[in-house]
């Protein structure tokens, strides 16, 4: 039998209003290559449109959003979770690090010490509650009249005939929509955007994997007596002996530096595992690793209990919404920060914040895990300034970055991608991108004078 459909069949189906659409949709399929799905063309309605569009809502988006928001633009946030912070908040990472730097990264703790929702680690680095750091960066963007949408993915990128950005497509709950901007910002941690948009990327240390691992956080209860023993603030010794108390309750962790934040009263964070070898922009990869990690955060804390005494109420009590990403894509810009520029210190005109973290990379397989968690790669790191130009997507125009995304190879960007520096990363692009707007030019347009003055204003500390 012929697998068209008669004149008959198809008067017929169109007189029911039913048959019709699906016999068109089959034959359509005949026609396409196996394996395959043809979309049909089709027009979406623009949801919004702002002076500045901020793709994700993590600490360098956050920091995009309230910079560019105070230096008068219009701003919307467009995020996949259901909350802002990002690896603060849906990755629970509940440790901030190379923060002893002005503006956000000293009004944050500030405000979380107002809520009794931190505890200094030094100087430079700090540990918060994640409820409160989700309510304060939520309260920020209502101070500041920026627009949010939580649970939307960015999945298309528009551009005009002369490669410049104009918005993003995205898909959520309400369907397709698109939304334009004078500037859009990619703050999504792996470059999604970027990529999207055509631009060049690196990613790993030699353009794939090997890459950074990542690590599921989780926060877990047991006794005070018991988790203040491994408290991480007590010493970088706690880690050692937290792995060997793992082990005496029957479990090797796969990350061999097993880290305890205790964050007071009968509760603790807690990152005890590693993923080795997963790309975050590959969804199966990513599922895998989260359901690997969170059964190994399982089975430690049921060892930890099996063991009784200090530890007998020892429980998990929740994991991360989202796996904790190391490595990303690192867009192509209009300066690509190396590894000289670590080794050297180097100094720029332009410079919007200064790395003073260590180059931290984490063991790429489980047997290099076995001999050292992590190390430096042999980099010795002196602080190193990150250039504004870096923040400015190279291969097409009225794109910035800010965060782990920026322009920078393997071993700067494992100094740079502590969230301290992304707060700071954050506010340039914010500030860079609000001028762009007012100024109607592109962000490498925009006047090194105006940015740095506009920057050292809104980082002035608070009297």
């Amino acid at each position: 039998m012929s697998n068209s459909l008669s004149r008959r069949q198809l008067l017929a189906a169109s007189v029911s209003g039913v048959l019709l659409p699906t016999a068109l949709h089959a034959a359509d399929r005949q026609a396409e290559t196996p394996g395959q799905v043809t979309e049909p063309e089709r027009t979406t309605a623009v949801a919004g449109t702002t002076d500045v569009i901020v793709c994700g809502g993590g600490p360098a988006g956050i920091a995009t959003a309230i910079s560019a928001a105070r230096t008068g633009a219009s701003v919307q946030i467009l995020e996949a979770h259901g909350c802002l912070g990002g690896v603060w908040t849906s990755g629970m990472l509940s440790y901030v690090m190379d923060a002893e730097k002005p503006g956000l990264n000293a009004e944050l703790p500030r405000r979380l010490e107002e809520m009794d929702a931190f505890r200094p680690s030094g100087p430079k680095n700090y540990i918060y509650d994640i409820e409160s750091m989700k309510v304060l960066l939520e309260q920020m963007c209502d101070e500041n009249k920026i627009k949010v949408q939580y649970h939307t993915r960015i999945v298309a990128v528009e551009k005009d005939a002369s490669n410049r950005v104009r918005g993003v497509i995205t898909e959520s709950k309400s369907g397709r929509q698109a939304w334009r901007a004078h500037t859009v910002v990619d703050t999504t941690g792996d470059g999604d955007v970027g990529a999207l948009a055509g631009c060049g990327w690196e990613f790993g240390r030699d353009q794939d994997c090997p890459c950074q691992p990542m690590s599921m956080m989780g926060i877990i209860t047991a006794s005070p007596e018991a988790l203040q023993q491994f408290d991480r603030l007590k010493g970088g010794q706690t880690k050692d002996e937290f792995r060997a108390f793992i082990q005496k309750a029957g479990h090797d962790p796969s990350y061999a530096k097993p880290t305890l934040w205790y964050m007071g009263g009968s509760v603790a964070a807690v990152m005890m595992n590693h993923e080795y070898g997963v790309r975050p922009f590959d969804a199966a990869e990513v599922t895998a690793a989260t359901i690997r990690s969170r059964r190994e955060l399982y089975e430690i804390c049921q060892g930890l209990k099996n063991l009784g005494g200090a530890w007998s109420d020892c429980r998990l009590v929740t994991t991360a919404e989202q796996i904790g990403v190391r490595d990303g894509r690192r867009i192509k810009g209009r300066y690509f920060v190396t590894v000289d520029d670590v080794r050297l210190g180097a100094r720029h005109e332009d410079a919007i914040c200064r790395s003073e973290f260590s180059v931290d990379i984490h063991a790429a397989t489980k047997e290099a895990n076995k001999k050292a968690a992590y190390g430096s790669g042999g980099v010795k790191a002196k602080p190193f300034d990150i250039p504004l130009r870096a923040l400015i997507a190279a291969d097409v125009d009225g794109l910035m970055m800010a965060g782990r995304c920026i322009s920078g190879d393997f071993f700067a960007h494992a100094s740079y991608r502590v969230t301290g520096n992304a707060v700071a990363m954050g506010e340039a692009a914010g500030v860079t991108s609000a001028l762009a707007a007012q100024e109607g030019c592109l962000p490498q347009d925009v006047a090194w004078k105006g940015v740095s003055e506009k920057l050292q204003s809104l980082r002035k500390p608070v009297a």
